[in-house]
């Protein structure tokens, strides 16, 4: 039984990485799509943020929606529009097209993670779901460390078209491999849409959206601008940027495996400390930015903490609405790609106002915004203990 439930989180975590791998992996080959349909750069862009904002929508309604549907049959039907979408965006002639192809697989993506978390974590005891869950991260961290330079290496070296059929194919190989190896799995006590919903009237849950809301600004509002930060302040090259930027994405992986240890261990001690560490962290970078050993060492250290935050952020929100775990999971999807947009934005123009260095202030200031969240949601509500009962 344990040796099966391993192989079904391994399939979980390589879905992950499939589905991230398709969102994420687009962003190293813009240029060739913008040629190939010839566009511009922005307007290829438009295949990047049109897919976020459809999942920062979608996380909400969608796996409320197939919070009753067979969890097996729901992850086989998500798979399989990656797959349609993935070969229509193969073909396609037209940016249109290309921009719909994109579109469609984004309004179902937040049902695949939904249903992955609530799986992977009712394959083990519950103290152990922390642990199952920052498995199946790790595919997210891996879709974005390695899913960029892959189809970029593809489409620069090969083409465009099989750049786009890699995506495919791994999405390919997960769905034979959910359903060779998943059992049927019906949802045995459903919970009607408003029992479901009515977990946002919970102060706890409010507290918790807005921290995460703040943790991810505070990490991609800096890592976001990241490559600009290193090229106009540490002066490094651009195959550099790139090895600092896997760097990082490496040290992310790093991160969901330390972070599954730590929530299993001390989630609230974890959860509490955060804001300080990263802050810390980012402190250390405005100070030593110039200087590129000691920021390629920081760079490790602050991936291993995106990494944790990440998972800190899914926990947080669904051990507030454990009663409601599909829906739940859709609130972190929608929640962290909030914050993502919202830290991007703020920095952006902090850049604009004050120059490249002070993004960083960005992290500190959303920490410091989190940390009475955090602490609030503490005092009232011990997640642990809500989930012992």
């Amino acid at each position: 039984m344990a040796k099966r439930n391993n192989l079904l989180i391994v399939i979980l975590t390589l879905g992950t990485f499939g589905i991230i791998n398709t969102e994420m992996g687009i962003i190293g080959i813009l240029p060739s799509i913008a040629n190939h349909f010839d566009v511009s750069v922005s307007k290829a862009g438009l295949l990047v943020s049109v897919f976020a904002l459809t999942v920062s929508i979608c996380g909400l309604i969608m796996p409320l929606l197939f919070s009753g549907v067979n969890r097996k049959k729901a992850m086989l039907l998500v798979l399989g529009i990656f797959i349609l979408s993935n070969i229509v965006s193969l073909f396609a002639t037209n940016f249109t097209i290309a921009v719909l192809a994109r579109v469609i697989p984004a309004i179902f993506h937040p049902i695949y993670f939904s249903a992955a978390f609530t799986v992977a974590a009712n394959l083990v005891h519950k103290e152990e779901a922390p642990k199952a869950v920052a498995k199946v991260l790790m595919g997210v961290s891996a879709g974005m460390v390695l899913g960029v330079p892959i189809a970029s290496l593809l489409a620069s070296t090969v083409s465009l078209q099989i750049a786009m059929l890699f995506f495919a194919i791994v999405n390919a190989i997960v769905f034979i491999a959910t359903l060779v190896f998943f059992p049927s799995m019906p949802v045995k006590e459903r919970l009607s849409y408003g029992a479901q919903v009515s977990v946002l009237k919970k102060i706890p849950t409010l507290l918790s959206i807005v921290t995460v809301l703040l943790i991810n600004s505070s990490i991609f509002g800096v890592y976001s601008y990241l490559a600009e930060y290193l090229r106009t302040i540490t002066h490094i090259s651009g195959k550099s940027i790139s090895v600092m930027l896997v760097l990082f994405g490496g040290a992310n992986i790093i991160g969901n495996i330390v972070a599954g240890k730590l929530l299993t261990k001390d989630a609230i001690k974890s959860i509490v400390s955060f804001p300080f560490v990263l802050g810390f962290v980012y402190i250390i970078l405005f100070l030593i930015g110039q200087f590129t050993l000691p920021m390629a060492i920081m760079t490790l250290v602050w991936g291993i903490l995106a990494g944790i935050g990440n998972n800190i952020n899914q926990y947080w929100i669904t051990s507030a609405a454990p009663e409601a775990p599909d829906f739940a999971n859709g609130l972190f999807v929608t929640s962290a790609n909030l914050g993502t947009t919202m830290g991007t934005a703020v920095g952006g123009l902090f850049i604009s106002g004050l120059g490249t260095q002070y993004i960083l202030l960005v992290g500190v200031l959303s920490l410091l915004l989190s940390l009475p969240f955090i602490l609030l949601r503490n005092y009232m509500y011990n997640p642990i203990k809500q989930l012992s009962k």
